[in-house]
């Protein structure tokens, strides 16, 4: 009886399997890769109809977070100010600037910039400014050293991995509320313990509440 398959048909046949089985793992892991190191956005900073600098008006000038972002104590929503804020100072200053050409067309026929978001959380996910502030989280834990960016970039990686270590403990990121607000402000030697006492004086909730998919995922 002559030979129906090739010799090599066997081979060909366990190769087929294999690279059946292995091929999904192995787009499975490529994914997570490039999720993990080039998907998340970090460091990446945005184009913006004007290259706003917080390292000159935050770090140099010195202008409180507040004044800008005038909603972040009371809302979920940080804020975004208006041409008007950026008139207060750019009607005497830097008036016939090419690069404010955007600012004070915006001002004149009443129309926002439209900036592009640089921390851009899923839908699926709730985030409140103003707890964070009110229970002592500093801006810079999240978003870094803002007062030395010419350019605003994205720092931490916005996995959930993240928010969970900040869950899990948040004595250790937990500061004076009048030191919330403060970009140099450094964690003492004595952290934990000065976190311990500052989320019981805040009344956090413990780790077991604050890690429970209802907490970000309504």
């Amino acid at each position: 009886m002559p030979q129906i398959f090739h010799r090599r048909a066997d081979t060909i046949f366990r190769a087929f399997l294999l690279g059946a089985l292995t091929l999904p793992a192995g787009v499975l892991w490529a994914s997570l890769v490039y999720t993990r190191s080039f998907g998340t956005n970090a460091g990446m900073a945005r184009v913006q109809p004007v290259p706003f600098s917080h390292e000159h008006h935050v770090g140099v000038l010195g202008i409180d977070c507040r004044y800008c972002h005038t909603s972040v104590e009371q809302s979920s929503f940080a804020g975004m100010p208006p041409s008007k804020t950026c008139m207060n100072c750019h009607s005497q200053i830097w008036v016939g600037s090419e690069m404010l050409a955007p600012v004070r067309a915006s001002y004149a026929n009443n129309e926002p910039l439209h900036w592009q978001r640089v921390y851009n959380l899923p839908g699926f996910v709730y985030f409140d400014h103003s707890i964070h502030v009110q229970k002592g989280i500093g801006c810079s834990s999240c978003h870094g050293r803002i007062d030395e960016m010419p350019f605003t970039y994205q720092v931490p990686t916005l996995l959930m991995e993240w928010c969970l270590d900040c869950h899990r403990a948040p004595e250790r990121q937990i500061r004076p509320r009048e030191q919330v607000f403060n970009m140099m402000w450094e964690s003492p030697p004595n952290q934990v313990d000065l976190g311990r006492q500052l989320v019981k004086d805040y009344h956090v909730r413990d780790s077991r509440f604050l890690t429970s998919c209802t907490v970000c995922h309504r």
